[in-house]
């Protein structure tokens, strides 16, 4: 199976998010992140999925996807026509035997300190998924209190844009 990440632009609507996800349901395809925002014009959302899959199916489900009458442009982004990252932040427990460790792993993957208390410290990290991935896996020996993670934001590099391909 491969990781796909699709870009699809569609008009700002109630129920639109509801129906691609259902597209994907039907699909059976299992939605690995969604991120989803109005764009620069308040008519437009863009919704980014990361899914898991094969290139038919990927190839099938954007052709069903095209069908829906709010989907105005789609775009796959791959590594190299995009940039991507993630945002996650992570409660740890505060504690005094592992504090110096945990500072130290921060400290290697860029990872900010943004709140410290007796108890927990949040660090906030920012990068691609296998980073986020990474420093969870290390975090592993530690007390995870709490993970939130956002989903994959991608923008496609250059001067394209998801509105040039408008299929209004």
């Amino acid at each position: 199976m491969n990781r796909y990440t699709l870009a699809v632009l569609v008009r700002n609507q109630f129920g639109v998010l509801n129906r691609l996800t259902s597209m994907f349901r039907r699909r059976q395809f299992n939605i690995s992140s969604i991120t989803a925002s109005e764009t620069e014009s308040e008519k437009y959302s863009r919704i980014t999925f990361t899914f898991d899959g094969d290139e038919n199916g990927k190839q099938q489900l954007i052709n069903q996807l095209y069908k829906l009458p709010d989907v105005c442009s789609i775009k796959e982004l791959t590594s190299d026509n995009s940039l991507s990252c993630e945002l996650m932040l992570i409660k740890l427990k505060n504690d005094p035997n592992s504090r110096d460790e945990i500072h130290s792993a921060a400290e290697a993957f860029k990872a900010e300190t943004i709140d410290y208390s007796r108890d927990s410290v949040v660090l906030r990290l920012i990068g691609n998924s296998s980073k986020m991935d990474d420093f969870i896996s290390l975090m592993r020996d530690y007390t995870i209190l709490e993970i939130c993670r956002t989903g994959t934001a991608s923008i496609e590099k250059g001067g394209a844009t998801l509105r040039q391909n408008l299929n209004i």
